[in-house]
């Protein structure tokens, strides 16, 4: 026999100006392997469809569906219901992006900017010649630079770091993440020196902490630990 769960979540819209913050609390049965994607999918269509989440891939992929689960930044197509033993589940937004509504909140423009910031291309003085193969990359440097395109930009090293959260304009763990695999990479010709212009300051390498709250919950499990130290000492070298 199903158990019966509570689902506590944030109702709020900051484009209404009769909107008030406030906690909304939904009761539904517990399926067998029910995510919190599915819990808010029932939600929304069958109890309240006022509420906003955002969702798109529902695999732990895109990493649209992030948000605070009972204290801790998630993906909610990751989690499943079955974890939380009393059977209560509390819900909030990102922190550190802008809300849009409930639980949805505005990382795409946030992570625009970040990439435009940190210059997130490879910068090359080659043209291309597509009738040609491209420069051969040695295969552990190929495997390290894949690596690191493993980042979704889902923004939960964001919305756990504490100098995210007090900086705005921090670039965070996931921009520091996009420098390091520029850098490493071979068709990229630029330098150290290059990079600490970028991020050479409180709101790039220096501002990191060391709290490593980024690592603990990034749901891709990136080495964003051992890259940042990397990167730092790459650029106190400078």
């Amino acid at each position: 026999m199903s158990r019966e769960i509570t689902i506590i979540a944030l109702k709020y819209n900051p484009s209404d100006e009769t909107s008030k913050p406030r906690f909304a609390e939904y009761k539904l049965p517990e399926t067998a392997g029910m995510t919190l994607y599915i819990a808010l999918t029932k939600i929304k269509t069958t109890i309240d469809h006022d509420l906003s989440s955002d969702f798109v891939c529902r695999a732990g992929i895109c990493g649209a569906c992030g948000m605070i689960i009972n204290g801790k930044p998630r993906l909610a197509c990751k989690t499943l219901t079955s974890e939380f033993k009393d059977g209560k589940i509390t819900l909030l937004p990102l922190p550190t992006f802008p809300l849009i509504k409930d639980l949805s909140v505005d990382t795409g423009s946030w992570m625009k900017n970040m990439n435009i910031r940190v210059n997130s291309w490879i910068v090359s003085t080659q043209k291309t010649d597509i009738s040609k193969f491209e420069k051969k990359i040695e295969p552990k440097v190929a495997e390290d630079i894949f690596e690191l395109d493993r980042c979704m930009e889902c923004g939960l090293c964001v919305a756990s770091c504490s100098t995210a959260i007090m900086k705005e304009n921090f670039v965070g763990a996931v921009g520091l993440n996009r420098v390091v695999r520029f850098s490493i990479d071979p068709h990229d010709e630029r330098n150290d020196a290059d990079f600490y212009e970028l991020i050479g300051d409180d709101d790039g390498i220096f501002g990191c902490m060391s709290l490593l709250a980024c690592e603990d919950h990034c749901p891709k499990n990136l080495p964003l630990q051992t890259k940042i130290a990397y990167m730092r000492r790459k650029m106190v070298m400078v």
